[in-house]
């Protein structure tokens, strides 16, 4: 018989050990307080928990003394190398759940049996995470309770270069944490050797088996050896995640650092649900964005395009946005997540890819600008904000078009939002309920509308609905550029051509020089009066004669027929009467 030593937070209820030969999966659940906060058990010290002094140490220095419900139950049972299925709602500490365990478990550099391993530097232990930002987060965790015990952690994930993460497991490395692509590209090509696993963490299992990544998890967990500790961290627990929890975990206890009944949502997330149109939403994040206690704010579309377009969109309003979605390189999503992490700019737009991972502090509202696929998406969303017992404000914007699904989702989560109203951005209610003040419009007080100067100096006015293209002194210039490209379309002529016409023409008239001509007359190909040369000089603007007229006029014999030029299209006039 094999029992386990436990605790509960509940001091009425403390539960001592268990038998695990009995029960195959028990099941360990936290008492439900009445208000069902998931906060910190200030009866209860990591020392309580059998937490060595090194992380204790180090997780202190960063202000963490006290364990959350799922840190409490999960921690003693972790240590102890049992398999285990944690179930906990996002934002509630499931990393360090699993984390301070697992490094507890790790044999580091500096401990005196590190010299005695058979391969020493080999990973002992192994995290998969479902996307990158999850990665970095887990181990941004790891490495600041590892600061003291000087653990090595090597994050593994697709989008950047090999050759730091070749260079490290070359070095040596004690835990890595990365996602089951540049895993298992790794392990086949034999750069990672998992035959010396000792832990092995599936994080977030639920999002690996909805983005396909159940057969990638499957071929690393063949890589490791059998006599392991597997522990599974999920907010839901679908079918196939209960299947392969079965088949790869050995008696595992189901720990849930809730009741049954509770809700999936953190109750600290006030929630608010309006029907909104699409046309008025950016009014409507423009002003919430100005009211009262904001800090930090995450809005979530479904698409790269959406979340694109409304980034620029709030940047044009005069605020601070970034946005992270699956089209921008893996640099270019860091470098937004650090920004909004240093303060440097409080919107972050970002589509789906970045709801489960991002554990940024100061979050204080989070918004849905579009509906939800499904209620999971729905609890990891808002999860981002009320973490780790802190207040938050949800707000979801509904279309028209999307009210059957909301009640979908609002009906799987038992939320109280059937019937969202329909709400403007002028809508009191909507003032009301987000303490946005009288009078407040959706642009900070001051932005202008950004103008991109072209090369000829005119300018671009970037707007809504694109640029348009303005003269210099707020005329349409499209159409005298239209002119321009049709004239040197037409006729072979190039637009060079007519802008000298239009510089000719321009001209002031009194600046003009009379043109003269020479016309040599023949008749059958013969010069007429013996080749003689006659000048002819074109009419100025003050009404002079034509010279050649003139001398015909004078001259002695019959008319001769003369050419001559009117209008303007080289007519040639007849024999002249009388």
């Amino acid at each position: 018989m094999r029992r386990v030593p436990l605790r509960a937070t509940d001091k009425d209820s403390v539960l001592t050990e268990y038998d695990t030969s009995t029960i195959s999966t028990p099941t360990i659940s936290t008492p439900t307080s009445g208000d069902d906060h998931p906060a910190a058990d200030e009866r209860l010290t990591f020392d309580d928990l059998g937490v060595i002094p090194e992380i204790q140490q180090a997780l202190a220095a960063e202000g963490i003394t006290h364990p959350f419900p799922i840190q409490s139950l999960a921690i003693p049972i972790a240590i102890l190398g049992t398999d285990m299925v944690g179930q906990a709602r996002t934002g509630t500490g499931k990393t360090l759940a699993f984390g301070i365990s697992l490094l507890q478990r790790v044999v580091v550099p500096d401990d005196e049996g590190y010299a005695t391993l058979l391969h020493p530097g080999k990973p002992q232990a192994l995290v998969m995470a479902p996307t990158r930002e999850l990665a970095m987060q887990v181990a941004r965790d790891l490495e600041v309770a590892s600061r003291v015990r000087h653990a090595r952690v090597l994050t593994v994930y697709g989008g950047v270069g090999y050759e730091p993460q070749l260079e490290a497991l070359e070095t040596g490395v004690d835990v890595v944490v990365g996602t089951p692509g540049r895993l298992l590209d790794l392990a086949n090509r034999r750069s990672l050797d998992l035959s010396h696993v000792r832990v092995l963490v599936l994080d977030e299992a639920d999002e690996m088996l909805d983005l396909g990544f159940l057969p990638d998890v499957e071929k690393l967990i063949a890589h490791t050896p059998s006599e392991r500790q597997t522990m599974l961290f999920s907010a839901t627990m679908p079918s196939a995640i209960v299947s392969l929890a079965r088949m790869h975990l050995r008696q595992p206890i189901n720990v849930r650092a809730e009741g049954h009944d509770a809700q999936a949502t953190v109750p600290d997330t006030t929630q608010f649900v309006y029907q909104a149109h699409n046309l008025d939403k950016p009014e409507i994040i423009g002003k919430l964005l100005q009211a009262s206690e904001v800090g930090k704010v995450m809005i979530f579309t479904r698409t790269k395009r959406a979340a694109q377009r409304l980034s620029d969109e709030l940047e044009d309003r005069g605020f601070a946005a970034t946005s992270i979605h699956g089209d921008l390189t893996q640099t270019a999503r860091e470098k937004a997540l650090r920004r909004f992490r240093e303060d440097k700019v409080s919107v972050l737009v970002a589509t789906d890819v970045a709801a489960r991972g991002i554990d940024v502090t100061g979050v204080s509202h989070v918004v849905n600008y579009e509906c939800p696929d499904d209620e999971k998406n729905y609890v990891h969303r808002i999860g981002r904000t009320g973490r780790a017992g802190a207040k938050g404000v949800a707000v979801t914007l509904v279309d028209w078009s999307d009210v059957t699904r909301w009640k979908v989702i609002n009906k799987a989560l038992d939320l109280p939002f059937d019937n969202p109203p329909e709400t403007y951005s002028t809508s009191p209610e909507l003032l009301a309920d987000l303490g946005i003040p009288e009078g407040t419009t959706g642009r900070v007080p001051g932005a202008e509308r950004k103008e991109h100067h072209s090369h000829d100096g005119d300018f671009l006015e970037e707007g809504k609905h694109g640029k348009r293209q303005g003269g210099k002194h707020g005329e349409r210039g499209d159409r005298g550029g239209r002119h321009v490209e049709r004239a040197g379309d037409r006729g072979g002529r190039h637009t060079e051509h007519a802008g000298k016409a239009t510089e000719a023409t321009e001209r002031p008239r009194e600046e003009r020089t009379p043109s003269t001509r020479v016309r040599r007359r023949r008749r059958n190909g013969e010069p007429v009066d013996g080749g003689s040369a006659d000048t002819t000089t074109a009419q100025t603007p003050s009404g002079g004669t034509d010279s050649a007229e003139s001398a015909a006029v004078g001259s002695d014999g019959p008319r001769r027929r003369r050419r001559r030029r009117t209008g303007g299209h080289g007519d040639v006039a007849g024999p002249s009467e009388g």
